[in-house]
């Protein structure tokens, strides 16, 4: 039954992520230097902004909630499939969250969770997404902001 589920969830988030709106393309993408199990430093240089990331992850179509759930009392359908984000800034530093949104198949190679700022290495990408990614840096550094600032 598990595999089932896990197979539902996949098709589901495959076509959530459809929805998202193209980003950018390669040449846009920033540098970032991965140490350990974080990204240290912004990829645009300054934090972002947790009122545009709390938008965006509740935002359907960045997929947040369809497998996280969290402390969004106006979101009535939350996601169970992955850690809840409440508390999340206390679990994560913000280097840690960036690589999680960045690039999640760097910690766990079986995870569900899109690589919203990777182009390499993917497969099965649509043709209207190849070369770009899901979030642009400005999104991914909202979302970090966000994210940190959630303390349980």
């Amino acid at each position: 039954m598990a595999r089932f589920v896990v197979s539902i969830a996949g098709v589901w988030l495959a076509a959530a992520t459809l929805a998202l709106p193209c980003i950018g393309s390669a040449q846009d993408l920033r540098s970032y230097v991965v140490n350990g199990d974080a990204i240290a430093q912004s990829l645009t240089g300054m934090p972002g902004d947790a009122a545009r990331g709390r938008a965006l992850v509740l935002d359907r179509t960045s997929t947040c909630i369809l497998c996280h759930s969290g402390p969004f009392p106006e979101v009535k359908f939350q996601g169970d499939l992955a850690p809840s984000l409440a508390g999340a800034g206390s679990r994560w530093n913000e280097g840690q969250l960036r690589l999680r949104l960045v690039d999640a198949s760097r910690l766990n190679p079986g995870t569900i969770m899109p690589s919203y700022y990777r182009l390499d290495g993917l497969v099965r990408v649509g043709a209207s997404w190849r070369g770009k990614p899901i979030l642009s840096a400005e999104q991914i550094e909202d979302i970090v902001a966000y994210l940190a600032s959630l303390r349980e």
